[in-house]
């Protein structure tokens, strides 16, 4: 007598499948459910590193603005100014233009320090002694370069002496000769002109911008180059654009482009930031988005 095999019939065959294709579809659902889920988190995390970057670049350089009057453009989606870019001390004087500076130190413990090196296409504002009290002198570089610091910064100067070993001293020669009154232990400061600007690259996107200027004279800037986006575009409408800046004088007045930069004692900027990528969110699309607004006192502003 033959025994009958133990099977599955066609009834419970197929109640499997369904089981395994409920779970399959359930499973599907679940990871493409984390899947937006991360791609939201990504995009809006982007955002919000393109807004922190815009707003601690241009709070660094426009609290370094050197005074008002140096603002040579007040407008809602640009600003040009000088911004501070190093300090020293005048170590010794060989001429009417040209002046030692002592050296930088790593730590920072010294009387010279740059942001970025400056060159022929920067200023120098030179502290004059008078009898009125003093004043700023400002200058166009003429030439800047290392140079060994025995030669420039003596340690007998009293200006080297917390700089360790092998690190050079600076050559400052100016433009035009400084007048009376400049003698070493007299700082310096070094400041560049430039513009920061939302603009619609080639891509399509709207970035923050830099852009070098002429020292002197009329602005004439360079290339553009990008530094961090991309943002929301140009609009007219200050409750969407994508970089806003507005300025106020001592009392909280609103400035206008036509206004004196004498009266800048405040710059608020505010940046947005909006993913290009459309989310669907519970049935409807979602562009992950930030902003935010800082207000930036002006430091060096006149009194």
């Amino acid at each position: 007598m033959r025994r009958a095999r133990a099977a599955f019939t066609l009834i419970e065959l197929a109640v499997v499948l369904a089981i395994v294709g409920v779970s399959g579809a359930a499973m599907g659902m679940l990871l493409l459910r984390q899947q937006r889920f991360y791609r939201g988190a990504n995009e809006l995390l982007h955002a919000r590193e393109g807004v922190r970057d815009a707003l601690e670049v241009l709070a660094g350089d426009i609290r370094g603005i050197a005074i008002p009057d140096t603002v040579r453009l007040l407008a809602d989606s640009a600003i040009e100014a000088y911004a501070t870019i190093g300090s020293s001390v005048v170590c010794q004087t060989f001429s009417a233009i040209q002046v030692g500076l002592p050296p930088t130190a790593p730590s920072g413990n010294a009387f010279t320090a740059f942001a970025t090196e400056p060159d022929t296409g920067d200023l120098a504002l030179i502290y004059r002694v008078a009898a009125d009290g003093g004043s700023w002198e400002r200058h166009r570089i003429g030439a800047f370069s290392a140079r060994a610091v025995a030669g420039v910064c003596p340690a007998s100067s009293g200006f080297a002496r917390e700089v360790a070993g092998g690190s050079p001293g600076f050559e400052l020669t100016l433009s035009a000769p400084f007048g009376p009154g400049i003698h070493p232990g007299s700082p310096v400061r070094f400041v560049r002109r430039g513009r920061y600007s939302l603009y619609r690259g080639s891509d399509g996107e709207w970035y923050l911008g830099y852009r070098r200027c002429n020292a002197i004279g009329p602005s004439t800037c360079g290339a553009i180059q990008p530094l961090s986006g991309p943002y929301r575009g140009y609009s007219r409408d200050p409750a969407v654009t994508g970089l806003l800046f507005e300025y106020f004088d001592p009392q909280g007045t609103r400035l206008d482009a036509a206004s004196s930069p004498l009266r800048l004692a405040r710059v608020d900027v505010t940046a947005r930031a909006e993913s290009n990528q459309r989310l669907p969110i519970e049935g409807r699309g979602f562009r992950p988005a930030d902003s935010a607004t800082i207000s930036i006192a002006i430091r060096n502003r006149l009194p």
